[in-house]
């Protein structure tokens, strides 16, 4: 299996995507560990995976705070000896308070940034550590299609947040590369569930968006997590620095 044995941190473990990549990853050998501000649904998510007789561990912390992200970090490594993976998928999109640039406030500015760019150095930054001491590793980024055009112009934090982890995932990939660890970004197009789905009308959103996809459809979360673990194994030890996108071709329009 591709992940045989190998342990792997997946940060925003509790959410749709963060769920779908840890059940693979368990699938596929991983030995998988969940961090998660959302202490029930990441305790949900790793029990599921336990029942199905993989391993699973769930942390609840958050990634906004350096503390509880070394914490986890090194329970993780703690696991195998090693942390020979880590997926920095947290993010949030705050559609309702997420206004064109002349209606931002700063306070939603920072809030959105606090969490998508900043949480992500702070586990970028954890990784790496543990990664270096270790002789490599590989890290993957949940970007978005947002960085690569004007998908979202209504939710400008979201989408400049998004458009940052291209930027610090090329400068790690390069960085880093000469020491064996691979740096790879993601980026969904639409998908049938966003984030905070909660605060979206999402029939409105189909309507506005659906013809826009040339395979007729939004995309399901159990379809990004194939190319995380692609990414995370050895399969793909040759690629890195890329943005590897998944949006039933939105972006080829």
């Amino acid at each position: 299996m591709r992940l045989d044995g190998r342990s792997v941190l997946i940060t925003g473990g509790g959410g749709r995507i963060g769920a779908a990549t840890a059940r693979r990853v368990a699938e596929e050998g991983g030995i998988v560990a969940l961090l998660d501000r959302a202490e029930s649904a990441v305790e949900q998510v790793a029990a599921e995976i336990r029942e199905r007789g993989g391993q699973a561990y769930a942390f609840h912390g958050d990634v906004t705070s350096e503390a509880d992200v070394d914490a986890a970090v090194a329970q993780a490594t703690a696991l195998t000896g090693r942390l020979d993976g880590m997926f920095v998928n947290a993010g949030i999109q705050l559609h309702r308070l997420d206004l064109p640039v002349h209606e931002q406030t700063l306070e939603s500015w920072d809030a959105t940034q606090d969490v998508n760019f900043r949480g992500a150095f702070i586990c970028c930054k954890a990784a790496a550590q543990q990664m270096l001491r270790q002789g490599g590793g590989s890290i993957v980024l949940m970007s978005s299609i947002t960085a690569l055009v004007g998908a979202a112009p209504q939710n400008p934090a979201y989408t400049a947040s998004k458009g940052g982890l291209l930027a610090l995932g090329r400068a790690m990939a390069v960085q880093y590369g000469p020491s064996g660890i691979r740096v790879n970004m993601v980026c969904p197009g639409p998908l049938e569930q966003p984030p905070m789905a909660d605060q979206v009308d999402l029939a409105a959103r189909e309507r506005r968006m659906g013809d826009q996809v040339p395979l007729g459809r939004f995309g399901r979360a159990d379809e990004i997590a194939p190319m995380v673990v692609f990414l995370l194994s050895d399969d793909a030890s040759f690629a890195t620095g890329g943005a590897f996108v998944i949006d039933g071709g939105y972006t080829a329009r």
